[in-house]
């Protein structure tokens, strides 16, 4: 299984992070690959997920902050489920003189991503 983190909107509109994983080997349904770079020093302010997709990161740590004040870190070879579509959304910063790249693979549907969520969640 592979460790992935998912974004979501809760009920009141607060994007939130929880830990999970993708079975080793399944095959998942998506429409679109981007691949995408962005030097380093970078942020992005506060925003939603543009659509639902797993974004896997190649190179460059990041620092995610949720609208909920969590706060996770990124590093090559992390998969982020990106489904927080609305409300609030979430921030990013590079940590490092490392450029991000990174691959969106864009999902039709949540049920099309295969996450698992960690049946205990410890603290990020």
């Amino acid at each position: 299984m592979i460790k992935a983190y998912k974004l979501y909107t809760d009920a009141t509109g607060n994007s939130k992070v929880v830990k999970g994983y993708v079975p080793d080997r399944q095959h998942l349904p998506a429409h679109q690959l981007e691949f995408k770079e962005t030097p380093s020093p970078a942020a992005y302010d506060w925003h939603p997920a543009p659509c639902l997709q797993y974004v896997l990161t190649l190179s460059g740590q990041l620092e995610f902050t949720t609208s909920a004040a969590q706060v996770f870190l990124l590093k090559p070879g992390d998969v982020l489920l990106a489904a927080d579509l609305t409300g609030a959304g979430h921030k990013w910063r590079l940590l490092d003189d490392t450029p991000w790249r990174r691959a969106y693979i864009r999902l039709h549907s949540l049920e099309d991503a295969g996450f698992i969520e960690d049946q205990e969640q410890d603290p990020l």
